[in-house]
């Protein structure tokens, strides 16, 4: 009898309080699988990712192609995220409070510096897009709702992490951070060092560090302790000057601000 089906009060295969269930554990990383992996997808290669029986997997891929979470391929052999997987996220974005909230500042940070705007939510070692406003200029950063991206490479995630003790930072982070681009910091005490110097200046900045060529800066949105959301601009280098550079961090300070008082009794 395995950890997922130890008998609980109810009796023998019955799970013990507290214990997970082993379909639904299995439905999860199935699912945060195809999320991260767009395309379709052979059993083979699911299976080995993954490393769970073919029998069981294979019953699990066709509930779930049944119900419109997985969809197939014509030949019925390779398998992907399904139509119906956008009830979730649509309904996480609707439903939150922050976002809702955000949305006049977003559209005035927008408008004050015309360029890419993020607000992202730490998520383990990772920042997710909650809401995005686009550049207005023709050169400009790909972006997405929802998008996924790593906490040490992003002035996103620099900001949320600045906002934690050296010591959960440590506790949060490998030593050895992986390299997004040449310019990523991968020494996770040299990123300890240069949190501080966030704490101490009220911003992060992306130099390079996730995407060659697009230098960003963000804040940490302070209603809680510590943060969980941020804001942030990105802009390409070539369009970057020193009187644009100086504008975004006014900026930036400005829907901070704006944003804290929105969010206080969140």
């Amino acid at each position: 009898m395995t950890t997922a089906e130890t008998a609980g009060p109810a009796g023998p295969g019955v799970p013990a309080p507290g214990a997970p269930v082993k379909s639904a554990v299995r439905t999860v990383l199935l699912l945060e699988h195809f999320a991260a992996r767009p395309g379709l997808h052979s059993l083979a290669d699911i299976q080995n990712d993954l490393s769970l029986p073919k029998s069981s997997l294979y019953m699990l891929l066709r509930t779930l192609v049944g119900l419109g979470w997985v969809e197939t391929d014509a030949t019925g052999t390779r398998y992907g995220i399904g139509v119906r997987a956008l009830l979730v996220g649509s309904s996480y974005i609707d439903g939150d409070e922050v976002v809702a909230a955000a949305r006049p500042a977003l559209d005035r940070l927008s408008d004050d510096t015309t360029e890419t705007i993020h607000l992202a939510r730490l998520d383990g070692t990772s920042v997710v897009y909650l809401a995005t406003r686009q550049s207005q200029h023709y050169l400009r950063p790909f972006t997405r709702v929802g998008r996924r991206l790593p906490v040490h490479s992003t002035a996103l995630g620099k900001a949320l992490l600045a906002s934690h003790t050296d010591e959960e930072v440590r506790a949060l982070l490998p030593k050895r951070l992986e390299a997004v681009t040449e310019h990523t910091i991968t020494d996770r005490e040299q990123l300890v060092e240069e949190l501080a110097l966030v704490r101490e200046q009220g911003y992060a900045v992306d130099r390079e560090e996730n995407t060659l060529g697009l230098r960003c800066f963000g804040v940490a949105i302070p209603y809680r302790t510590p943060a969980r959301d941020a804001v942030s601009c990105s802009v390409p280098v070539a369009r970057l000057t020193g009187d644009h550079e100086r504008a975004i961090k006014a900026a930036l300070f400005e829907a901070r601000d704006r944003l804290s008082v929105v969010t206080r009794r969140m």
